[in-house]
């Protein structure tokens, strides 16, 4: 079967893929807020069904259920090859809500554009990957390997029960390879992808000072929980943008010379993205002399997510907060261990006088890297090549979190992620959205990348 048999039968799926991605929008799942979780796996499970795949709704283990569905290899195909691909049904809560243009849970289309909260991530990539599979059992009768989904509910809260559910069916899950959730295009029209992930200790820090909040002339003699919060914050990191806390880099892999060489070739347009966030102030990385795309990938971060404290209402209230709290969001590459980058922090703020500022680590998460001299690795990379025509980017691992890492670990097999959305969808944010351009090319590119997956796995490794 050709590229052209498979773009023609994508298209006449098209506008049934589409109706089936838009109700699939319609359900609100949001698991921050433990919404519409029953129904989004009652939906989710139909639509495999519907598909010809068989289903089980794995929920013994606790936390949001886990759907797994599965599509066995045609007569002609070999049974003895599996992709596994992972995705998630839940998304981000839609805030804030007044600056969505329509409704964030009813699917608009406009300027060639599907929005909707959750169609990018992830729900968009989960309908394009199971069209692909009917546009292959309709070219070809049947699939040329054995095909497995694993969708979870809680990969937006930082999958905290989904490791139990590796460990437990670890032999359900197992397969060659794995095609991870996300990806799409960047500024310059390039398909992106990535073979790895950071990793992510993600703590809440608070400091009280008081039982009630006080008025602000006290403060003349009262200690402030907001500025003593930002003083233990300040300790942290130097004004060179610079970690300073002790032993946060222990442990880290550095990276092989063939992963530096990769990244130094990935490309980077500073003005790209100067224009695409708005940025007011100069990358941070050129006071340091860094390279960005190094710093993206090789390098662990501490970001402020979030502080509240006092009054931050319209007009003037005189307060004087009697606490202050944050979020302090650190990615992590490999060798570097959440739980220890949480010791660490407890450790700093005692030894610099702050042991009243208390600490709880809310998500934590270790980086995964593949083997890139897997034979997978460059079957995706060049299946892209032939569908997009373009040159495609792919990176050691994503400056983002997932649960990759506990993947590696268990089911141990290369992990590529790849997707649908574009440098615009603005996953997390308001307005998100898929080009609907890109959704149907997306289709497209998964039927052919999964045509020549068995004989990919038959390629002797590529040395770098």
């Amino acid at each position: 079967m050709d590229l052209q048999a498979i773009e023609t039968k994508t298209k006449e799926n098209l506008e049934q893929s589409f109706a089936i991605l838009e109700q699939y929008l319609q359900l609100e799942t949001v698991s921050a807020q433990n919404k519409f979780i029953p129904e989004t796996v009652e939906y989710i499970s139909g639509v495999i069904k519907d598909f010809g795949g068989d289903v089980q709704v794995l929920d013994d283990l606790g936390g949001n259920p886990v759907v797994y569905g599965f599509f066995p290899a045609g007569e002609k195909g070999d049974s003895t090859s599996t992709l596994l691909y992972y995705n998630h049904y839940d998304v981000q809560p839609a805030d804030p809500l007044d600056e969505w243009v329509t409704e964030p849970f009813v699917p608009t289309v406009r300027d060639g554009k599907l929005f909707a909260r959750g169609v990018s991530d992830n729900k968009g990539d989960t309908i394009a990957r199971l069209t692909a599979i009917k546009v292959l059992q309709e070219t070809e009768g049947g699939l040329p390997c054995n095909i497995k989904f694993l969708i979870e509910g809680e990969e937006e809260i930082g999958s905290p029960n989904l490791t139990p559910y590796l460990e437990k069916y670890a032999e359900l899950f197992q397969a060659d390879a794995c095609i991870w959730e996300f990806g799409g295009k960047d500024e310059q029209e390039r398909i992106s992808m990535v073979a790895g992930i950071k990793g992510m200790a993600y703590l809440e820090l608070t400091a009280v000072g008081a039982d009630i909040d006080m008025h602000s002339s006290v403060g003349a003699y009262v200690d402030n929980a907001a500025w003593r919060l930002v003083h233990a914050l300040a300790s942290m990191r130097n004004e060179h943008n610079e970690i300073i806390v002790e032993g946060f880099y222990d442990g880290i892999t550095p990276p092989s010379p063939a992963e530096e060489e990769v990244v130094q070739s990935l490309p980077f347009n500073e003005e790209a993205v100067q224009e695409l966030y708005g940025l007011k102030r100069p990358l941070i990385t050129e006071a340091l002399g860094k390279d960005p795309r190094y710093a993206m990938v090789f390098e662990p971060t501490m970001t402020i997510c979030g502080i509240e404290s006092g009054y931050t209402g319209e007009g003037a209230k005189t307060v004087l907060p009697k606490s202050a709290k944050m979020k302090l969001d650190c990615r992590l590459v490999p060798g570097q261990d959440p739980n220890h980058i949480f010791e660490c922090v407890v450790n700093h703020l005692k030894k610099h006088g702050f042991d009243d500022v208390s600490v709880k680590l809310i998500n934590g998460q270790k980086a995964y890297r593949s083997d890139f001299s897997h034979p997978f690795i460059s079957h995706v990379q060049q299946s892209a090549k032939e569908v997009y025509n373009s040159d495609v980017v792919l990176a050691p691992n994503s400056a983002g979190t997932g649960p990759m890492f506990d993947f590696g670990r268990i089911l141990n097999l290369p992990i590529v992620s790849t997707g649908v959305g574009w440098v615009g969808s603005k996953a997390h944010a308001p307005n998100e959205s898929i080009r609907t351009s890109d959704y149907e090319q997306g289709i497209v590119y998964m039927a052919h990348m999964l045509k020549g997956f068995p004989a990919a796995l038959k390629q002797e490794k590529i040395e770098l």
